[in-house]
């Protein structure tokens, strides 16, 4: 067990998770000296059980969204790392909870071998290798550059930020909750950016192979009927409704960024 406070935020009202939530907790129990998730109130009951008899704390909050139907990620994704802050281990692995069970069950020594290394910086970005950015579908891959790019911009670090997982020292979480105004999903770069702004953080990036295209573990039925899941992803990149979802988050995204622009 390594001395880390696994920060998630969990959306699962159908339990199409439990499943894999239920067979890996025991993993991550052994890997995090404590666990804190941020749900809806809509959360699959057996799954908020199973959640608090595992001694994770478990803080129920309503969801909200912007007019265009993009969540305001920014406000839980802050709250849950408030709320990992009094565990008082010296750092928090914050990873959306669908990400870190797929990284658990397919790459776990992969995880193993980086929770060490969160200490070595006050902030790390857990990004991805091209290989598994290429596994996303084109709705993610092809809006996402756009978001990574606008980052390179303005950090001048050639980063992936849009898997959202991070490693954080307290100062550096404590740092994010005292001055991190963004409610969005914005935070995915708002974040780095903030810290590298402050100053007298030490920062870097891990691409990892385990934060690879993660959804089509919810959706084993659909992956089914489409044969596969790249026959699966076609078909999300079909969807004209898909594309404006996830343009949608780009543009949120770019407009969080640009307080961030050099004068």
């Amino acid at each position: 067990m390594h001395s880390i406070t696994l920060a998630t935020t969990h959306h699962d009202p159908q339990g199409r998770l439990y499943g894999q939530l239920r067979r890996l907790l025991p993993g991550l129990t052994r890997h995090f000296a404590a666990l804190v998730v941020n749900a809806g109130p809509d959360v699959h009951p057996p799954t908020l059980t199973l959640l608090q008899a595992a001694g994770a704390r478990v803080d129920l909050e309503e969801r909200t969204f912007a007019a265009d139907g993009v969540p305001l990620l920014g406000v839980t994704r802050r709250t849950v790392v408030q709320s990992a802050l009094r565990c008082d281990t010296p750092l928090i692995l914050y990873c959306d909870c669908d990400r870190v069970l797929h990284w658990l069950d397919r790459y776990p020594d992969e995880l193993a071998a980086l929770l060490p290394r969160l200490a070595e910086v006050d902030f790390t970005v857990l990004g991805r290798t091209p290989r598994a950015f290429a596994s996303h579908p084109r709705i993610q891959t092809q809006t996402e550059q756009i978001i990574n790019e606008l980052y390179v911009t303005l950090s001048g670090r050639t980063w992936d930020v849009t898997a959202a997982a991070r490693g954080l020292s307290r100062a550096a979480a404590q740092a994010l909750v005292a001055h991190s105004t963004d409610d969005t999903l914005g935070v995915d770069a708002t974040w780095p950016l903030l810290i590298q702004h402050l100053g007298g953080f030490t920062m870097t990036e891990i691409k990892t192979e385990g934060l690879e295209f993660e959804t089509a573990d919810q959706y084993p039925d659909e992956v089914a009927a489409a044969g596969s899941v790249e026959a699966w992803k076609v078909q999300l990149d079909a969807d004209p409704r898909r594309w404006a979802f996830r343009l949608n988050v780009a543009r949120t995204e770019v407009e969080a960024m640009l307080p961030f622009q050099k004068k």
